[in-house]
């Protein structure tokens, strides 16, 4: 039985906005941001990077993060990387592509071209003539992530674009080898990452730097993993500067899910549900409130459903089921709510069940009910 562990990460006053992926293996819960500070240099070293707010990070990398699509269906992430408009994605998500749709989250659709990609190392690059000109994200080329470190992950799980999920750095230097790529330094993360997720950036929870290039590359332990950005950047500049000429034929180890393909009904609905308690740990009640259906919606109106979690301090999912029901799912949850009272802070279980179905091509929770467990 699978346990769901939420990420819950706060600045002084502001929680961050977040949500849950499908594969989510947590080695620790973050700490606590603290509120945009000062640039502070030290005798002995360089200046660290400015801290900024956590939701202005979010914000900001968000607009620079796009979904890409192949014509077979294959989704995946990008980010821009200059301003020559070239985005920055996984080789496994454009493999054997050399045109491709890119989509900004403000919904505008360009088209690219891959000048880039490795048969050995999981990077590409690819050109977006209609993004040319754009401010690039911010890139950390002088320092790598370190353990701890609060990090953001960003790109489209399951189709769902302009998510993003909250962690820390879990582990340094690993290793993976799933052909034809060879994964060496990588940095281990608990923030989830599912395919589509692939090729988007891992970013520093404090100063919106680019850490790494997402990989939701496997089966294994279901945990996520990112490569260093340092360890590309000769890589992607040689094809900035020079596209390849004539692309490699890749071909793709089955365990490498570039996908949404091999994820079920329940993985989506099981994802769903655990990212509507994600926006809710976030405070970002306007995400919530737009993952329920138009029925659900008609007899509960927004204040209403904001005023029914208002002292709500966070939720985590101890438990969760899925069973097909026609075209849709029934998920039922074990939940543990920590809930403000006048003048302590108790924590209460609920069973839950939500009815989920598609409107309009989207995944929605058309109902739900729960009760408390005694």
């Amino acid at each position: 039985m699978k346990r769901w562990i939420l990420s819950i990460i706060t600045t002084l006053v502001i929680w961050g906005t977040g949500a849950y992926g499908y594969h989510y293996v947590k080695d620790a819960i973050p700490s606590s941001l603290t509120a945009a500070s000062t640039l502070i240099a030290e005798t002995s070293g360089p200046a660290e990077p400015a801290s900024f707010e956590l939701k202005e990070i979010i914000s900001q990398t968000q607009k620079l993060v796009v979904k890409i699509e192949l014509e077979d269906g294959t989704l995946g992430s990008g980010f821009l990387y200059n301003d020559k408009g070239d985005i920055v994605t996984n080789a496994h998500v454009v493999a054997n592509a050399t045109d491709v749709k890119v989509k900004t989250t403000d919904s505008n659709e360009f088209d690219g071209k891959v000048i880039g990609v490795s048969t050995e190392i999981d990077v590409a690059l690819v050109r977006v003539p209609g993004m040319e000109g754009m401010d690039p994200l911010p890139i950390a080329r002088e320092r790598k992530g370190e353990i701890a470190d609060e990090i953001l992950a960003l790109g489209s799980p399951l189709g769902f674009q302009n998510t993003v999920t909250t962690g820390i750095i879990s582990g340094l230097d690993r290793t993976l080898d799933i052909p034809p790529f060879e994964y060496k330094n990588l940095y281990q993360i608990s923030a989830p990452i599912a395919p589509g997720n692939s090729g988007g950036p891992l970013v520093d929870g404090k100063t919106g730097e680019i850490l790494g290039i997402n990989s939701a590359v496997a089966n294994q332990g279901n945990i996520g993993f990112s490569i260093p950005i340092t360890d590309v950047l000769p890589l992607i500049e040689a094809w900035s500067e020079s596209p390849m000429e004539s692309l490699p034929n890749i071909s793709l180890d089955s365990d490498l899910l570039s996908s949404e393909e091999s994820f079920t009904m329940a993985d989506h609905s099981e994802y769903l549900v655990a990212y509507f308690y994600e926006s809710l740990n976030a405070r970002d009640f306007v995400t919530a409130y737009s993952l329920l259906g138009s029925s659900w919606q008609s007899s509960l109106s927004y204040e209403e459903f904001r005023g029914g979690y208002l002292k709500t301090v966070s939720v985590s999912i101890d438990e969760m089921t899925t069973v097909k029901n026609g075209s849709g799912s029934t998920v039922t949850a074990v939940i543990s709510a920590e809930e403000r009272g006048e003048s302590k802070t108790d924590e209460k279980k609920y069973k839950v069940t939500y009815e989920l179905g598609y409107e309009n091509d989207q995944l929605k929770i058309l109902s739900g009910e729960g009760e408390e467990i005694k």
